[in-house]
């Protein structure tokens, strides 16, 4: 059986989703889920010509990309030097692109990114109350925020260009990587994006052709001792959309905090792999119960995914506090593929 927690260690709604590259000059949610009400994708445009040489296309490349995202639109150079982020699936995109980030929320900074602890990066405050004054005096030039900071967004589109990057999980994939091609056009990445993108998308294919046979899946979420359900559409959704793991309930309601449910629900749906994510052990509940405690009772024994040994604990640094970064989005990958191992 699957017992692997990984490295233990969005309000957000993100809609019409477009780029525009201007200019051809210089060398250079509250905690939940986003909207599913976004309704199209980013388009690019640059003043160079498809044709141009490498040297001509540099020469070319635009000084300012404008975005527009769910809450608005942002102007911002390209190549900012002063990058703020208010989100770490941002971070770990950023981080897995060479970026360097100037400050960041470091008290609930992902294991796997603790090199932002570090004091050579500022501390903005946290996801939920920025440091408006500390901000207003770095100056940044352009700051990333997720649903968690979203409240925040008028104050701080005041001191620097910024851009809501949530996740729309009810267009996942599309959102997913409309995010990453607005920090490719913003830091000039484009290479180390295709490149990680590829990987992912390699990881996923061999994914969903075994997932297709696997069965029926179903995810929870555990938090200070109760159980909450998320299906197609859900932040949890890429399992279904994205690693074709067939649902188990296609009927769970899509909300910020899941479906809340009970063992006698897990066991009458009968999921043939179980998937959990243990929110307690990132961001702390009440109940003192481990995902584990709360899941393996009499009740869900008798599934079959208990009988086959395919409970899946999966890591929340990834599935709750990172996803829709490159790093997380590959790693999810790799933990859902325990289930077809």
């Amino acid at each position: 059986m699957f017992k692997n927690f990984g490295k233990i260690g969005t309000f957000a709604a993100v809609a019409a989703l477009s780029l525009t590259v201007l200019s051809a000059c210089g060398n250079n949610n509250k905690e939940g889920a986003a909207s599913p009400s976004a309704s199209s994708s980013p388009s690019a445009s640059a003043a160079a010509s498809p044709s141009a040489s490498p040297a001509s296309s540099a020469a070319a490349a635009p000084a300012e990309v404008t975005i527009t995202h769910a809450l608005g639109t942002a102007t911002v150079k390209t190549n900012p030097e002063k990058v703020v982020v208010f989100d770490f699936g941002a971070l770990d995109s950023l981080d897995k692109l060479g970026v360097e980030v100037t400050a960041l929320p470091k008290a609930s900074v992902p294991e796997y990114l603790s090199k932002y602890k570090d004091d050579k990066y500022q501390d903005a405050g946290t996801l939920f109350e920025p440091d408006f004054e500390k901000l207003a005096a770095l100056k940044p030039d352009v700051i990333f925020i997720g649903g968690r900071t979203a409240e925040a967004y008028e104050e701080l589109s005041k001191i620097a260009p910024t851009i809501q990057v949530s996740l729309d999980y009810a267009k996942y994939a599309d959102s997913f990587k409309a995010n990453e091609e607005w920090y490719a056009q913003i830091f000039a990445k484009q290479s180390a994006l295709d490149a990680s993108l590829s990987e992912i998308a390699a990881a996923q294919a061999d994914l969903k052709a075994k997932a297709a046979n696997a069965g029926k899946a179903l995810v929870v979420l555990t938090t200070g001792g109760k159980i909450s359900a998320y299906g197609p559409g859900s932040r949890f959704g890429v399992i279904h959309e994205s690693f074709g793991f067939l649902p188990a309930d296609d009927k769970i309601e899509v909300s910020t905090h899941g479906q809340s449910v009970t063992s006698e629900y897990i066991a009458e749906t009968n999921p043939d792999i179980l998937f959990v994510v243990d929110r307690d052990l990132v961001a702390g509940g009440e109940g003192g119960k481990s995902a584990k405690e709360v899941i393996e009772n009499d009740l869900v024994k008798k599934t079959n995914a208990y009988k086959n040994g395919k409970i899946v604990y999966l890591d929340p640094q990834y599935w709750y506090l990172a996803n829709g970064g490159l790093t997380a989005e590959l790693e999810m990958t790799k933990e859902a593929a325990q289930a077809v191992q």
